[in-house]
């Protein structure tokens, strides 16, 4: 086992159960508040999850980041984007002029955006606001072996904990995940259809915006990735380090590292969703602190999401990823949060219940 390996293995076993005496407290109080039982649906839901994270009838999750993490990828050469490898490296530039969709939905929820190249194709150390945590210049490609090593996958991972860790120490309460890198959608692909042991026809999508005949090429390209690796022979490293991204496994890891700090991780949409298949077949109880964001348009993401277990805040039929599903959701589940911690209940109120009225 690598270095990198046993400091995961040490924070993998960090990562405690939620408290479930506190999402029953937290029903309570809210079936006790000034309104009808139940009758915000699925904002009681997220209060009541919120609290379970956090061990309190008050959640709060006023303080927001959202990581967003880029890489590139080797398996690009195999034709399954229609744009070019240079777009990632110039998106993150955008992203640091604050000229992208992310920048401003971040914004709009009051969201700080942490921008990290994990394994950008070109260097890019002079860009300023941007932590450098290169792992390569972009994967292998898949397609021909491993897309990592698993020290590099492990070390990918470890950089999204110590980023989620940090945030979490300076009061953070609520990390958002994001991404950007082209080629990513197929590497997203390939985690779900081995981490589900669903078939690639299930799972692959267009992507940025193949045509029909692309996305039958995709599907042969994910498919002699899953056998050249002989995945079903892998751990959820080994599935990780063969079809991942470093960005996806840096994801992976700010979901361990947040859920090791007791704190709630929105994911965006299919890599995203791609990333906490990683972090949740690695640590099982993270999934507990993970709050879906939407629902992608991208097949995929279905497929993630029925395997998590979980519902997505939001179907709006979006498909751009960099986080603007996660940054969207962190309204609501603030607006859900402050519905619990601020409103009185019947008696604090002095309000008649029911037919006392």
């Amino acid at each position: 086992m690598t270095q990198a390996e046993e400091q995961l293995v040490g924070v993998l076993a960090s990562v405690a159960p939620t408290d479930s005496a506190a999402e029953k407290t937290a029903w309570e109080r809210l079936d006790s508040l000034t309104k009808p039982p139940r009758s915000l649906g699925r904002l009681e839901e997220l209060a009541a999850h919120v609290a379970r994270v956090q061990g309190s009838v008050h959640p709060d999750v006023a303080r927001k980041a959202i990581v967003l993490a880029a890489g590139d990828h080797g398996v690009v050469e195999e034709g399954v984007s229609p744009f070019p490898q240079d777009v990632t490296w110039q998106m993150v530039a955008n992203f640091t002029a604050g000229g992208a969709a992310i920048n401003q939905l971040a914004a709009s929820v009051g969201a700080d955006l942490v921008l990290v190249d994990v394994g950008v194709a070109r260097d890019i150390s002079k860009l300023d606001g941007v932590r450098h945590e290169k792992i390569a210049q972009g994967t292998r490609n898949m397609t021909l072996g491993p897309a990592m090593t698993r020290e590099e996958a492990a070390r990918a991972v470890l950089v999204g904990v110590r980023i989620a860790e940090e945030l979490c120490s300076q009061g953070v309460t609520l990390v958002g995940t994001g991404e950007m890198g082209i080629g990513n959608s197929t590497a997203a692909a390939a985690l779900t259809a081995a981490y589900t042991d669903t078939d690639p026809a299930n799972v692959v999508g267009r992507g940025t915006g193949l045509d029909d005949a692309g996305v039958r090429h995709k599907r042969d390209v994910v498919r002699r990735a899953l056998d050249v690796n002989e995945v079903q022979t892998l751990d959820p490293l080994g599935v990780l380090s063969a079809l991942g991204g470093f960005e996806i496994a840096c994801l992976a890891g700010v979901a361990i590292g947040a859920a090791a700090a007791r704190t709630c991780v929105v994911t965006d949409g299919f890599i995203s969703g791609a990333a906490a298949l990683a972090a949740v077949s690695m640590c099982p109880t993270t999934a507990y602190y993970i709050f879906p964001s939407h629902r992608s348009a991208e097949p995929g993401h279905w497929v993630a999401l029925n395997a998590l277990g979980l519902s997505p805040v939001l179907e709006l039929d979006m498909r751009l990823g960099e986080g603007t599903g996660a940054a969207l959701a962190m309204g609501i589940i603030d607006a859900a949060c402050r519905m619990m911690s601020g409103m009185a209940t019947f008696a604090e109120a002095g309000v008649a219940e029911t037919d006392e009225a």
